[in-house]
């Protein structure tokens, strides 16, 4: 959970996965720490779309998906004189923008 809190605002973490791992973690330790995270204001009805039909809303998508491409190039931008970091950003964006991309949208 809180690897998905950061996520939400450092570019290169995404937040979903983390997320869904939180919830499908909770979901099998603690009753009471699942109930809390579904019925948070602002991700409670995002898992429980997933959990219910493996899909998020279209805008959450396009919303991490622009966050990704737009705060990871400031990122690669900003360090793309290093190259022993700028290579693993781009792997851990490409793999965010990767499932996020896969992940389907609620009708």
């Amino acid at each position: 959970m809180a690897l998905a809190a950061i996520g939400a605002f450092l570019p290169v973490l995404p937040t979903t996965p983390f997320l869904l791992l939180a919830a499908a973690c909770f979901a099998k330790s603690s009753v009471r720490c699942h109930q809390w995270l579904l019925s948070n204001k602002l991700f409670g009805p995002i898992l429980t779309n997933w959990q219910s039909h493996r899909c998020i809303p279209a805008n959450a998508k396009i919303m991490a998906i622009a966050s990704i491409v737009l705060f990871g190039s400031f990122s690669v931008f900003a360090i793309h004189q290093n190259i022993y970091i700028l290579i693993p950003t781009l792997a851990l964006l490409l793999t965010g923008l990767f499932v996020v991309i896969r992940i389907p949208i609620c009708r």
